[in-house]
């Protein structure tokens, strides 16, 4: 083999290569690849590349789509009109540095995308079973313009609920006239599905990996919507008298509030079991009430969604069903009752499997500077109280841009560089090999240019670089970018730069192994 004419022809181009970076003006890195495993155990080792420094923090925005709270502003706009908005939404999270959104499909058991399980959303076309005027995926378009961006895209569904008050017509295609056994009606015009049938987390189920498995989303993602708030039905129990009844008269023996809570957590369980088995690398994600129960911890008050909601939020975060959780701590710092680094602080105890969590922030606090420095605030006490995964995501993205102070005071402080979705080594922990680097000085800048054999894998790349006496400093790229140019010296001249490395990262935010290069 050692003989054979390939190996001789591989070599030869090996020492070319290596030769070449012995001129002046070029120079050239070719990586090899790390040595690392890849493991689904929770436990995994987390990869490190060995870069000068962290750049790892999750940023994110809610775009909801339900109501049109978000996206598109109205039903029925024009496909282009659709575009415009979506594009501007996501122009402004690159922009200000996010690298994250989390996008409402499944407003009320129909689709923002194409589905042969679930009738086209009202939300979209103005009535719902309608298709767009023209040949148009908006979940293919919002995954492909975010990632363009650098942006990973988490596919938000609610698992459950069936239609909302301000969903328009009900369609022949709605669930509740091909399914009305599944579904209940809520005395303020809502129609919810049954979590206990097992029709319903079937259905919800295959809804959520037709969406994986034809979609590349970085993420599933759920909100706190399970069994509803007591309030969508006058405060009376939840109607589910004929599916308890045929569970007693199946032998059932647990209590209804623990039966209620168990075909939840079936589902949850069922769902993450499910993305792994088809994909392993898109995150699971949900977005839990604030409070887990009243007492916990002890100054705590407020819902008990454990028995309103009947969702153990607790239980989903310690048997780790999930890659992320969001618990949505929309309260301030020094609210008494719900104090957002107490509730921090006790989500955090509960995290025992230490997974990724990214709590929920609200911004709509009046746009003023005491909203600035409340978001600010409750940013930097994440990072110190969670410092060994870094994250946030923000309710929702509207305020961010409605309050053009609130935005640009982030963008100025917490959020001044771009970062990186942290990794999660219990899902992927083998980065890619090393990418080829070229270098070529000019007078006053220099040109990097990279390529890489696995080119198809690369979601983002990492320029570092050091200026003679400074720290190091970097520039994140998206996948398409090829070659970046930087001033050669900053200050008349002065401070040249001196180092000079590159990494590469997957879907799954490891960095490839970091190597440092001189700039003669």
């Amino acid at each position: 083999m050692k003989n054979s004419p390939l190996y001789l022809f591989l070599i030869g181009i090996f020492i070319f290569l290596f030769i070449g970076c012995a001129s002046s003006k070029t120079s050239t890195y070719l990586g090899k690849k790390p040595i690392a495993t890849t493991s689904t155990n929770k436990k995994a080792v987390k990869w490190d590349p060995k870069t000068p420094y962290n750049i790892e923090e999750f940023r994110a925005a809610w775009v909801a789509t339900v109501a049109n709270i978000n996206w598109p502003s109205s039903p029925g706009l024009p496909v282009d009109e659709q575009q415009k908005e979506a594009l501007k939404l996501l122009d402004f999270l690159e922009e200000h540095n996010f690298n994250a959104v989390i996008f409402q499909v499944r407003p009320q058991a129909d689709a923002l995308y194409k589905s042969n399980l679930e009738p086209w959303s009202y939300y979209l076309t103005g009535k719902q079973g309608s298709a767009p005027e023209t040949d148009y995926d908006p979940l293919q378009f919002w995954i492909q313009a975010a990632h363009e961006r650098g942006l990973e895209l988490h596919a938000w569904l609610n698992p459950y609920r069936a239609h909302h008050t301000a969903g328009g017509e009900i369609s022949d295609k709605s669930i509740i006239k091909t399914n009305p056994e599944l579904v209940v009606g809520l005395e303020n015009g809502m129609y919810w599905m049954d979590p206990s049938l097992k029709g319903t987390q079937d259905h919800s189920l295959a809804v959520v990996m037709d969406i994986v498995n034809r979609y590349e989303v970085d993420g599933i993602h759920f909100d706190d919507y399970f069994y509803p708030y007591d309030s969508y039905n006058n405060g009376k129990d939840f109607p589910d008298d004929v599916s308890w009844q045929a569970y007693l008269d199946s032998d059932g023996k647990l209590s209804r509030s623990d039966w209620r809570r168990n075909s939840v957590n079936t589902f949850i369980k069922n769902v993450y079991t499910e993305i792994k088995e088809s994909k392993p690398h898109v995150k699971f994600g949900l977005s839990p009430f604030g409070i887990w129960r009243p007492g916990y911890p002890e100054s705590v008050v407020g819902l008990d969604q454990f028995d309103k909601l009947y969702a153990d939020a607790k239980l989903w975060l310690n048997e780790g069903w999930v890659d992320y959780y969001t618990p949505q701590l929309y309260w301030k710092v020094n609210k008494k009752g719900q104090s957002f680094p107490e509730l921090l602080g006790w989500w955090q105890s509960e995290n025992t499997k230490q997974l990724h969590l990214w709590p929920g922030m609200s911004v709509d606090q009046g746009g003023d500077e005491k909203n600035a420095d409340e978001v600010i605030n409750q940013i930097m006490i994440t990072r110190g109280m969670v410092p060994k995964s870094k994250g946030a995501v923000h309710w929702s993205i509207a305020p961010l841009i409605k309050y053009d102070s609130l935005a640009l005071a982030i963008k100025q402080g917490p959020y001044s560089n771009k970062t990186l979705v942290p990794p999660s080594p219990w899902l992927n922990n083998s980065p890619l090999a090393p990418p080829s680097l070229q270098i070529e000085k000019e007078q006053e800048s220099i040109t990097l240019s990279w390529s890489h054999l696995e080119e198809f894998k690369v979601f983002r790349w990492v320029l570092y670089y050091q200026h003679q006496g400074k720290r190091w400093e970097h520039i994140i790229a998206n996948q398409g970018t090829k070659s970046i140019s930087i001033p050669f010296a900053q200050e008349n001249g002065k401070f040249p730069i001196i180092k000079v490395g590159l990494t590469a990262v997957d879907r799954t935010g490891n960095q490839s192994e970091f190597f440092e290069l001189n700039i003669d």
